[in-house]
């Protein structure tokens, strides 16, 4: 026996009992577990699924007996409320393109750019920033710092094998600890560069994430956090066009300077005046000023400009 309704939501021994029903005209459940052999019970639950359905009614009287509902009119109407139904699935069947349609495109109901408040949401997205990030983080470093000019996190993210490349301004380098903090991150694998001018404090991770303050004011400070958009690939051209333009912090291996002169070479060329650099290595002014003028008999310079000038063509910084 073939089940024809089933595609209109009627189970096949359901269908089977309708097919019962219009070969007696009428029945009685017991009578139609007869037919079928099955017992009353389930046979009578058959019957009132189908009266729900609408394809057989119940007779009058005491007993339990019922006839068919002409087939015709009856699936007709069974068929257009199936129809209904499936009109609605198609309606949550649009709703739900447009949520997979935000999920692909990388929003999920995020905004491109979401705006954080307040120097310990700013100092929370950056931890999180640094902690999501699988391949490389890019930063853009300069003062005010909001809670600490410290970054432990980074530490950690190096040794899991994350690349890190700082670009800092040599207005961070007269922050106490500052130099201190970031030569130990070298040492850990930092590439790190200084560059004057640089105006703006920036986070990128793996180029899908990015944080940016919207000012330099600590007093209600706000942040930018921006995902995939091109305002994101704009952030991340401009790092890399710092990045070109600043000096490294790191020597190459054949540098025949010491870490220190080259240091020194470093900030000088930076802007950094004597006594911030000085202050910053702890010497004296007039030491930082020996070291200065030895350095300046060894490139063959007259003055800090063109000992910055010499030593950059030759590579040491």
């Amino acid at each position: 026996m073939t089940n024809d309704l089933t595609a209109a939501g009627i189970d096949p021994f359901d269908e089977s009992v309708y097919r019962a029903v219009l070969t007696r005209r009428t029945a009685a459940p017991a009578e139609l577990a007869a037919d079928l052999g099955c017992s009353p019970l389930r046979a009578a639950r058959a019957l009132d699924r189908l009266h729900d359905h609408g394809l057989v009614g119940r007779l009058a009287g005491v007993r339990r007996r019922y006839a068919a509902i002409e087939p015709g009119a009856a699936v007709e109407s069974l068929v257009r409320n199936r129809t209904a139904e499936l009109d609605r699935v198609r309606s949550a069947a649009g709703e739900l393109s447009r949520l997979f349609a935000a999920a692909q495109a990388g929003t999920a109901g995020e905004d491109e750019v979401e705006i954080a408040t307040g120097s310990e949401a700013l100092g929370r997205w950056f931890v999180r920033l640094q902690q999501e990030a699988r391949e490389d983080v890019m930063t853009l470093d300069r003062p005010p710092y909001a809670l600490t000019t410290s970054n432990p996190v980074e530490s950690t993210a190096l040794g899991r094998g994350v690349r890190y490349r700082a670009v800092y301004a040599p207005e961070a380098l007269e922050w106490p600890g500052v130099l201190e903090d970031i030569r130990g991150l070298v040492r850990r694998g930092e590439q790190a560069r200084v560059m004057p001018g640089l105006r703006i404090k920036l986070a990128i991770a793996d180029r899908r994430l990015a944080l940016m303050p919207l000012s330099l004011d600590l007093d209600g400070v706000r942040a930018a956090v921006i995902r995939p958009s091109t305002l994101l690939d704009a952030l991340t051209d401009y790092w890399e066009l710092c990045w070109k333009q600043a000096l490294p912090l790191d020597a190459p291996a054949e540098d025949p300077l010491g870490e220190e002169d080259r240091l020194v070479l470093t900030l000088l060329v930076s802007g950094l005046k004597d006594e911030a650099i000085a202050r910053q290595l702890g010497w004296s002014v007039r030491t930082m000023r020996r070291r200065m003028s030895r350095l300046h008999e060894l490139l063959g310079a007259v003055n800090r400009f063109q000992a910055g000038v010499v030593a950059t063509r030759r590579g040491w910084i």
